[in-house]
């Protein structure tokens, strides 16, 4: 009788050894990444490191603490250089300003509140640079999102990290199940960011102690406002500040400065109970205000979905699930109702405030870490 002669699976799910398997890495510059790349790199898999230059180099430099910044695109390169694999660096300049910046600005000029981050995984890293990484011959594509991969009766699942507080799937709910063939996330089963740190620290990494970058990229300190003015100089075009009603209480300098839920800096005194912003249109130049009670939301109308369930969407009337509908909140319970392959009703079993226009809304398996997918909210 002849012996099975297949070697077994390695490390990334392939039968065969690690040196000949090719694993391009995502790298941001940051320590997750680079412990990625280390790693793999020391377990003997052909890595080839990858940064997408995604804005301005020049103007980039002088910013610490963002992603695929010039100074990160250094560090990159000098991880790779220490642990000696290959490294390049793509522009993807042109191609993320169309796909995320400009979307970025148009929706908050809309009075959504966007997440980039998620349209720049969406549009740019798990969708150019995956092909990117194809074309390279690799077997898949490895980054340093806190994820977990794990394999299921279907195939490839998507779970939440093994660390709560460092969970990243909120920002990679549209991860299709064909790229999820192809992703790996070696990072997602580690129960602290100080276990990566050890880990930096143990390869010699000089990025280990560089701290996370808080800030979206392509926003210095945090400041939507100078940035959306640039791309959409109206948007800082004074305006009026109304009730529910229209009655005028106050004026503006631009509706880019205002959030849902905003309470503080509105400049209304003299109330007996505080007004919130509760819509914001940006047409008529108004921020529109009223009490706390508005803001509780039980219904969120949701499209544009990616359904990563063993079963189609529709083959269900009702789902019952948990959401997150920002991502820092933990998920509620929830009833997911589809309206067609990509559109649905969620109904939150428990009203919650804020839920935003141009926010995600994340579907979670209440018995499991699964994800489910999830979709945009809108305002239906």
């Amino acid at each position: 009788m002849a012996l099975d002669q297949t070697p077994p699976l390695n490390s990334l799910g392939f039968a065969k050894a690690p040196s000949e398997t090719r694993v391009v890495v995502a790298m941001s510059g940051g320590v997750d990444s680079s412990v990625v790349a280390a790693m793999l790199a020391k377990e003997g898999y052909d890595v080839v490191g990858v940064t997408l230059q995604l804005y301005d180099h020049g103007a980039a430099l002088a910013k610490k603490g963002a992603c695929c910044a010039g100074l990160d695109i250094h560090d990159a390169r000098r991880v790779a250089e220490d642990m000696g694999f290959p490294h390049y660096v793509l522009d993807y300049e042109n191609v993320f300003k169309d796909a995320v910046i400009d979307e970025f600005a148009d929706s908050y000029l809309g009075g959504a509140t966007p997440v980039p981050c998620i349209r720049c995984n969406e549009r740019v890293k798990f969708k150019d640079l995956l092909e990117t990484a194809r074309d390279l011959d690799a077997d898949c594509m490895a980054t340093g999102h806190y994820i977990q991969r794990k394999m299921g009766a279907q195939g490839a699942e998507l779970h939440a990290a093994a660390d709560a507080n460092r969970d990243q799937s909120y920002f990679l709910f549209s991860t299709t199940p064909d790229q999820l063939n192809y992703l790996r996330f070696p990072l997602g089963h580690l129960p602290s960011k100080d276990e990566t740190r050890a880990l930096a620290a143990k390869y010699g990494l000089r990025v280990a102690d560089k701290p996370d970058s808080q800030d979206i990229c392509f926003v210095p300190n945090g400041d939507y406002a100078s940035v959306i003015r640039k791309l959409r100089p109206e948007a800082a075009d004074p305006g009026n500040i109304v009730d529910v009603d229209g009655n005028i209480l106050a004026q503006h300098e631009g509706v880019i400065h205002y959030t849902i839920g905003q309470r503080r800096g509105l400049g209304i005194g003299g109330l007996a109970d505080p007004l919130y912003v509760v819509r914001l249109d940006a047409d008529r130049k108004e921020v529109i205000v009223g009490p706390k009670a508005m803001l509780a939301t039980r219904t969120i109308p949701v499209r544009e979905i990616n359904w990563l369930g063993d079963t189609p969407l529709m083959s269900r009337a009702e789902w019952p699930i948990s959401v997150r509908v920002r991502s820092t909140r933990p998920p509620t319970d929830a009833i997911l109702r589809p309206l067609s392959d990509t559109t649905a009703e969620v109904e939150l079993l428990t009203p919650e405030e804020g839920v935003s226009p141009g926010q995600a809304c994340v579907f979670y398996d209440p018995d499991s870490s699964r994800i489910f997918g999830g979709g945009w909210i809108h305002r239906g």
